[in-house]
């Protein structure tokens, strides 16, 4: 079993519900889509303009990037977001500011 095989088995509540399944019922594999930095709050703007396209993340604080974004609120390190391996083109679309291209795709 790979290291990352257990992520989809972390996955808590809403996050578990709303992200892809397999065809075994088993949570999608997440794909890392890029670091973003947390001074001018980039990283929860990213995920909350992802999550509004109604695509799930996961975030994670590489390094000691969890004990600063306890005590200080943010990481220094950036935060690193994954996706599900189905909606990583989209997301990157979106992020490199293709959001015209998705939203004009949709019925």
């Amino acid at each position: 079993m790979k290291e990352n095989d257990n992520w989809g088995r972390a996955l808590s509540g809403e996050l578990f519900e709303r992200w892809p399944k397999d065809e075994n019922g088993e949570p999608e594999e997440p794909v890392f889509l890029g670091t973003a930095v947390n001074l001018n709050l980039f990283d929860e703007l990213t995920v909350n303009m992802l999550e509004a396209y109604g695509i799930p993340c996961i975030r994670r604080y590489p390094g000691n990037g969890s004990f600063g974004k306890l005590i200080l609120g943010m990481s220094g390190e950036g935060t690193e977001i994954y996706v599900p391996k189905s909606m990583l083109e989209d997301a990157a679309a979106l992020c490199t500011g293709g959001a015209d291209a998705i939203t004009e795709e949709e019925p």
